[in-house]
């Protein structure tokens, strides 16, 4: 498997290998009085000490120079998640390591390495070489191959991950996942695969690790396109979505969209997190006085996406565009698909790294194309895109970073914005 990348040669060698280890990047959450584990989870000593005592690693070896979060969660009063990559010197020579903690109410701490993950229980056969060739030849592949290589693309602990086989010149997209989430996920493929967009080939499907492969599809990220302003007509995203929502149901096993229970989580959080800080605190009572009542009233009203958004789809070399991520679709509704489309797109227009402009005037015009194409009611159109930025607004705790606070309350501000 390739590890994640390991700490720029200028930067390491400012650290010897004996030095603290660094948490990156710093953060500072409110403590929460029934997790009184939480502000360990951002103390790299405490992380690192309890890492080796459940894997029972050698005190011999030398720390990492830095632990990178690479996710968090958390559910005020019941458990927190954390995810890191442990970095090391390139002097050391040890390749980064993914690991997890999460900490509930009442129990002791939990401690597993990438990919020992107890929620997916395909991924630590299908992220080893060996064993992902056992299960290539098995379960995909009619010429069997000698050797595969894994690439790690996408985990997240206790949820899902995404995995690169190549085995030869021929690459397939591992997609590992609860054991639950496989038949949802197999009837919302058999739902897009009706509509206008290209979706990748389903080349295997192991059922009981709960891994499924998909074929490689050649193209272009769309929000990559975005950015360099490069992206295609609104039309061409709109035509293909409107297929999408005159789909009939494919199965039972199409579960509706609980934006009810979404929006609860995203509201819960930013309670707890906000609660010192009263310039947010204001931008949030504004925000929910707006969506609690919307959000109390949706109901699912045809076919739809459920998480339609620029990083989803690629451009191929034809003009099509193609969904690679498609698990939610199922019962939901357009006008939510566009808004969600567009909170996206706003949030990057305010705090991408580059290329903020691109975004903005796609923002613009995709907006301006869904109104003249469906003629909806301006008002109905601002609350959708509002709630879903109101949820997009949790990227500022999930993907932390030291100015969180800050971020929070400006995507906030950004949501009552937009119900202006």
């Amino acid at each position: 498997m390739t590890a994640p990348s390991r700490l720029p040669a200028t930067e390491a060698a400012s650290t010897p290998l004996t030095g603290a280890i660094q948490l990156h990047p710093t953060v500072d959450f409110p403590t929460d009085a029934r997790l009184s584990e939480l502000p360990q989870l951002f103390d790299p000593s405490w992380v690192w000490g309890l890492y080796q005592e459940r894997q029972g690693h050698e005190r011999q070896e030398p720390p990492p120079q830095r632990l990178r979060v690479r996710d968090f969660s958390h559910v005020p009063g019941r458990q927190a998640t954390a995810s890191y990559a442990a970095e090391w010197s390139p002097d050391a020579y040890l390749p980064a390591r993914v690991f997890t903690i999460r900490v509930e109410r009442d129990q002791p701490a939990q401690c597993s390495q990438y990919p020992d993950d107890p929620s997916l229980p395909g991924l630590e056969q299908a992220a080893d070489p060996e064993t992902a060739l056992t299960l290539l030849n098995q379960y995909v592949l009619t010429m069997p191959a000698r050797r595969v290589r894994v690439e790690l693309v996408r985990y997240r602990p206790h949820s899902r991950a995404v995995l690169r086989h190549s085995a030869g010149r021929v690459w397939f997209y591992a997609r590992v996942m609860r054991p639950a989430a496989a038949t949802p996920l197999l009837a919302a493929r058999s739902l897009v695969g009706r509509s206008g967009f290209v979706i990748p080939r389903l080349a295997g499907y192991w059922a009981a690790g709960a891994v499924m492969w998909m074929s490689e599809i050649p193209g272009e990220n769309l929000r990559h396109r975005i950015r360099r302003a490069k992206g295609p007509e609104p039309s061409v995203l709109l035509d293909a979505l409107q297929t999408l929502w005159e789909a009939p149901p494919s199965t039972d096993d199409q579960r509706p969209f609980n934006l009810s229970a979404a929006y609860r989580r995203a509201r819960r959080s930013f309670r707890h997190k906000l609660r010192e800080v009263a310039a947010a605190q204001r931008q949030l009572d504004e925000a929910i006085a707006a969506l609690d009542p919307f959000v109390e009233s949706w109901r699912p009203a045809t076919t739809a996406h459920n998480d339609f958004y620029d990083d989803q789809m690629l451009c191929l070399p034809d003009g099509r565009v193609a969904l690679v991520d498609f698990e939610e679709a199922g019962p939901g509704e357009p006008m939510l698909d566009v808004g969600n489309f567009l909170a996206h797109l706003l949030w990057a227009s305010h705090f991408g790294r580059r290329d903020r402009d691109a975004t903005s005037a796609y923002y613009t015009a995709f907006r301006n194309a869904a109104q003249d194409q469906f003629g909806w009611n301006e008002r109905d159109l601002a609350l959708r895109e509002a709630v879903c930025l109101f949820r997009v607004c949790t990227n500022a705790i999930r993907h932390p970073h030291p100015d969180w606070r800050n971020r929070l309350e400006q995507g906030l501000a950004l949501v009552n914005a937009t119900l202006r």
